[in-house]
């Protein structure tokens, strides 16, 4: 079937509000070339389980499309128009799979060298969405906070050495009750400023109990479950010698229920869960990859206002079946390894943290857990200053709270 002969019926498989939007825009997508549209359905089709940033972004791009005269609609999708697609490709049912069609069409422009067209024609489709409607003023500059370093008696390395140039550097750093105080910081901004999935606390370990109204909470320990369930999984693979693009595919179909998980609480944050496990590398056996992993997707899906990261120790590294197999024992577990790690985690964060809207407002705190030291980056604190002084995580935390 060609976009051309879509019927409100095509959508009949989709979740409601997602069933809701392409009906209600259907003239559009039938206007699409069969190049673009799937790849705009692959966003519809999980629309429901989307965080309203995500659709917000959909609902962005199809008013823009809808206010383009015909000429300037088809100027714009004219670089899709012109890949040229095989008939095995038309004939894949693209609407009810379009995750699988954008797997089978990225290889066919691969194969026939069409690959650079399409990403400049996706390049530039993205620019001209995005800058048609600008963001809406924030109601509070971003703030994030990472925490390294647990169960860490002492560092082997120099830490923050990528992140003390945009930063000021304390070391006397006064640490009593600081995770608390971190907390306490989280909960106050989520009273302050209450709106859906605006403020996160992700934890590699297992999450001190708080006050978590209006806080989305993901943590590896809470997951514990889900990984062995998926573990097993990726077991029976890797000894079946199925191969990863096999497992790949599989990983894309499951749902939240084939993992033990549950969506009835909150059907989207268990759909956030489920990616962070099948579309992360690593975030299944490794607690410090999935810490990195769930703040670079909430920060890129969610965009928070306010995001608390905790690390905690990983596993050491060992041979596939040997980390596949933590769920049938208690393993051995790598603090420093996983301080090295986090460094280098928090440096990302901060670095997906200033591609947000307000980034030049935005403040940023490092801290090494239950220790005197942290960086702490934002308006008026000094690009690559050093404070000796003796100062409590509370006086930090006022400075950019």
């Amino acid at each position: 079937m060609l976009p051309a002969a879509l019927a409100p019926d095509a959508f009949k498989g989709y979740p409601p509000e997602a069933r809701r939007l392409a009906t209600e825009r259907i003239e559009l997508l039938k206007r699409m070339p069969l190049a673009f549209v799937p790849l705009l359905l692959r966003e519809v089709i999980v629309y429901d389980w989307k965080f309203p940033a995500e659709r917000r972004d959909i609902d962005r791009q199809f008013d823009y499309l809808a206010h383009l005269d015909s000429a300037g609609f088809d100027s714009l999708l004219a670089p899709f128009a012109r890949i040229r697609l095989t008939a095995a490709l038309e004939a894949l049912d693209w609407v009810n799979s379009p995750a699988g069609f954008s797997e089978q069409l990225t290889a066919h422009l691969w194969a026939t060298r069409q690959i650079d067209a399409f990403t400049a024609a996706a390049v530039d489709y993205v620019a001209k969405t995005a800058a048609s409607s600008p963001d809406a003023a924030l109601p509070t500059y971003r703030l994030g906070i990472v925490v390294i370093g647990q169960g860490v008696d002492r560092s082997q390395i120099a830490l923050f050495r990528k992140l003390r140039p945009h930063g000021m550097y304390f070391s006397s750093l006064r640490a009593a009750s600081g995770f608390q105080t971190v907390l306490e910081a989280l909960n106050r901004r989520a009273r302050q400023h209450p709106s859906p999935y605006a403020h996160w606390y992700i934890d590699g370990g297992r999450p001190t109990l708080m006050n978590s109204a209006g806080i989305a909470s993901v943590s590896y320990a809470d997951l514990t479950p889900a990984r062995a369930a998926l573990q097993a999984k990726m077991q029976q693979t890797y000894e079946a010698w199925n191969g990863p693009e096999i497992f790949r595919t599989q990983l894309a179909r499951m749902k939240p229920e084939d993992i033990g998980l549950s969506p009835e609480h909150d059907p989207v944050l268990t759909r956030f869960q489920l990616s962070l496990l099948t579309e992360g590398s690593g975030t299944q056996v490794f607690s410090t990859t999935f810490a990195q992993w769930a703040a670079r997707e909430a920060l890129r899906r969610a965009q928070p206002l306010t995001l608390v990261v905790r690390y905690a120790p990983r596993q050491r590294d060992r041979g596939m079946n040997e980390l596949l197999a933590e769920a049938h024992g208690k393993p051995e577990l790598d603090p420093q390894g996983s301080l090295v790690d986090a460094d280098m985690g928090a440096y990302y964060t901060w670095l997906n943290h200033q591609r947000l809207s307000g980034a030049s407002k935005s403040k940023f705190l490092v801290w090494f857990e239950d220790h005197a030291e942290a960086i702490a980056i934002g308006p008026g604190l000094t690009p690559g200053g050093h404070s000796s002084d003796p100062v409590g995580l509370t006086e930090i935390l006022d400075r950019i709270v």
